[in-house]
């Protein structure tokens, strides 16, 4: 199933750039390991883990509910780590 691997690849990248925008961010503003930025790199992390364990699980009642399901949660995660995000810089 094309749409699975397309998923986890969204996931990736999505959350990969959020982590990769916080470094620039902090660089742009001398604030290198800050407190806030480990934050939203830890809370990236985390909703990766989440989000790649919903993906694979098995034994799902509907297989293509439960992964838009998956896609919304990203989309309203990562919404949320970018307004994080914006706050930092």
């Amino acid at each position: 199933m094309a749409s699975i691997k397309d998923l986890k690849k969204d996931i990736n990248y999505v959350l990969g750039d959020i982590i990769e925008a916080v470094y620039i961010v902090e660089a742009a503003n001398n604030k290198q390991d800050s407190k806030e930025g480990a934050s939203i790199i830890d809370g990236a992390i985390a909703t990766f883990d989440d989000l790649i364990a919903k993906v694979n699980k098995r034994g799902v009642e509907d297989r293509k509910a439960h992964l838009k399901a998956v896609k919304e949660e990203l989309e309203t995660k990562a919404k949320g780590l970018v307004e994080e995000l914006n706050k930092l810089g």
